[in-house]
């Protein structure tokens, strides 16, 4: 069984956009992937999961898994854990959340687990996204977009996945800014200056029908490392 963590460079920079279409890609590909975000924040929905990105990366690889299982942990506020355990008085689970890793690790052949924010979002005070990666075993893809600054803050998050000697698969450009930098210079200067494989940048997509997306990031991405 292979698992990866999907990890960003900040918040909205399209981790559930990536985690949702390497989903679909994996399914059409007829491996039985599963999907995780062990911590999810925001405005509770009023119909379905609590969590958006959490609908929408189930809906991404179509799994029957409870809500439970899949997202451990809502907090009803647009934060960090740590924040909310602050603000709400809500401690996060961490057993919990490894406990449903495991679960669902046995469940399917691949799993993909959503991060939350960037990768040193804290969930506890001397606890941040890096340790609960660490904590899983598994290796992490980063996930980075294109706006002027990007440079800086993917150095970092390279960083403190080699700090916490978190395996870098490799790196996903999101290139959803209309203003940034040429995917093309981008994916030259990051991987000369941190020697992480540019694993692919995937374009804005209108379409977001599962044969769209299919398409898209089979064609841009390589699938090759990704699995290995």
């Amino acid at each position: 069984m292979k698992s990866l963590f999907i990890s960003g460079t900040d918040t909205d920079v399209g981790k559930t956009y990536v985690t949702a279409g390497l989903a679909i890609l994996l399914r059409k590909m007829n491996i039985d992937v599963g999907v995780m975000k062990p911590f999810a924040a925001g405005i509770a929905q009023k119909k379905g999961f609590k969590s958006e990105d959490v609908e929408i990366i189930a809906n991404a690889a179509q799994v029957s898994d409870p809500e439970n299982l899949l997202n451990p942990q809502f907090f009803p506020i647009p934060a960090s854990p740590f924040t909310a355990m602050k603000s709400l008085k809500i401690k996060p689970k961490i057993d919990l959340a490894l406990s449903n890793f495991k679960k669902l690790s046995k469940l399917h052949d691949m799993l993909l687990v959503e991060g939350m924010g960037g990768i040193m979002t804290p969930i506890l005070k001397n606890y941040f996204v890096t340790n609960l990666i660490k904590d899983m075993k598994i290796p992490t893809i980063i996930v980075t977009r294109t706006k002027v600054g990007t440079i800086n803050h993917t150095i970092m998050t390279v960083n403190m996945c080699q700090k916490y000697k978190i395996p870098i698969r490799g790196i996903i450009i999101n290139d959803f800014d209309s203003d940034g930098y040429k995917t093309n210079e981008l994916s030259r200067d990051l991987n000369d200056l941190t020697g992480i494989p540019i694993l692919g940048s995937i374009p804005f997509i209108e379409d977001v029908g599962d044969s769209s997306i299919y398409k898209i990031f089979k064609k841009n991405l390589n699938m090759k490392i990704i699995l290995k």
